[in-house]
């Protein structure tokens, strides 16, 4: 075969972290259909790193890739791609369940203080009195990350074809024929790290579907003249129902945690979406809100059962997934794609991703 020997389909955080996995031990193409990679759920990101977030499943993901984007070797960057910010928790007297749970769902797991809310974030309306700190919290640099997986990919030999969409592929005796625009593609192995469109690409390529579902997640920037400083914690309520970020001295990142189904698209925002979302921060912090400068969204893709999919499909030889990431494609993407090249070739882990169940993310769980 004079074709690549795997193709990756989408060229997002999840396929260029899996590329420049890969890249120095085959040929690989990444095949990305818009003209700008990263330009879906990584280009629309709220970029944080946060043990907790996603549960306790997807937690043994995000800890092995805090080092990894704490320190990275100085080949892939010559700086770290985290900086400090916290998580606080937020209740009121009725979450108590939902604050103990959370306690002990990541007891020994993940450093979790029980504090008090209004200590840290002034303002705070005197009815949330629930509060559980996360120090290990930190803000990632998403554009920057993307770009280091992205180089490395190309250092490493790799090649990207931007704006060409998989439109059909089926099996062959040597593995797959992909059919684009531009022409037929053959590779031994066809690796699905298409995000939203996950399940459309198996359709297209006579594989069944495993149910990944798109979700949209509004965000807007508000001005907010009044807010103490920048170095506030990340504010997550403990009903899921909105947290916000600040965004520099007097900017918050707000969403109201919004999970809507639909079909994959260039999401676009929901002005019900922001008024939720306004009204549900004005509800817990009495700082006035001067404008709202921007609004944006973007797709969550899950599996049913919320955990990521890594793993050959058993139906299919050389169909190998990568996708169902949902809000925690971007802190986990190190360990994710350790993991993803070590099961995909067969190689031995590497030592931060040794001891992480693999079969949890498999994809035969669903057939």
């Amino acid at each position: 075969m004079n074709g690549p020997d795997i193709v990756i389909v989408g060229g997002g955080m999840a396929g260029a972290s899996l590329g420049a996995a890969l890249a120095g031990q085959a040929r690989v193409l990444i095949l990305e259909m818009e003209e700008r990679a990263g330009y879906h759920a990584t280009g629309r990101s709220v970029a944080f790193w946060e043990e907790t977030y996603g549960g306790p499943l997807v937690q043994p993901l995000t800890t092995a890739s805090g080092p990894l984007l704490a320190t990275p070797d100085g080949e892939f960057s010559d700086r770290p791609f985290l900086s400090p910010r916290r998580t606080l928790h937020i209740g009121r007297a009725e979450d108590r369940t939902l604050h103990d749970a959370l306690l002990a769902d990541f007891a020994g797991r993940v450093d979790l203080q029980p504090v008090d809310p209004a200590a840290l974030v002034p303002g705070l309306r005197p009815d949330w009195t629930l509060g559980i700190l996360e120090p290990s919290c930190r803000d990632i640099d998403v554009a920057a990350l993307h770009q280091a997986f992205l180089r490395r990919f190309r250092n490493l030999g790799g090649t990207i074809r931007l704006g060409t969409r998989l439109e059909r592929a089926r099996a062959t005796d040597g593995g797959w024929r992909i059919e684009t625009q531009d022409g037929a593609i053959d590779c031994a192995i066809l690796v699905n790290a298409a995000g939203a469109w996950a399940d459309d690409v198996a359709r297209a390529c006579g594989v069944t579907p495993i149910g990944i579902t798109p979700y949209r997640r509004t965000v807007a920037q508000l001005r907010v003249p009044a807010m103490p400083g920048g170095e506030l914690p990340l504010v997550m309520d403990l009903q899921g129902r909105f947290y916000f970020k600040p965004d520099g001295p007097d900017r918050i990142w707000l969403t109201p945690h919004d999970e809507v189904a639909s079909p994959p698209c260039d999401a676009a925002p929901e002005e019900l979406a922001v008024a939720q979302a306004i009204a549900r921060f004005e509800a817990a912090v009495d700082w006035p809100i001067a404008a709202v400068e921007r609004r944006w969204a973007g797709l969550r893709s899950f599996a049913p059962d919320r955990a990521p999919v890594y793993g050959f499909d058993p139906g299919h030889d050389g169909f190998f997934w990568f996708a169902g990431q949902g809000g925690f494609g971007i802190q986990t993407a190190p360990a994710a794609a350790l993991l993803g090249a070590s099961l995909l070739t067969g190689n031995a882990r590497p030592e931060a991703v040794a001891s992480i169940d693999a079969t949890t993310y498999a994809a035969d769980r669903f057939r």
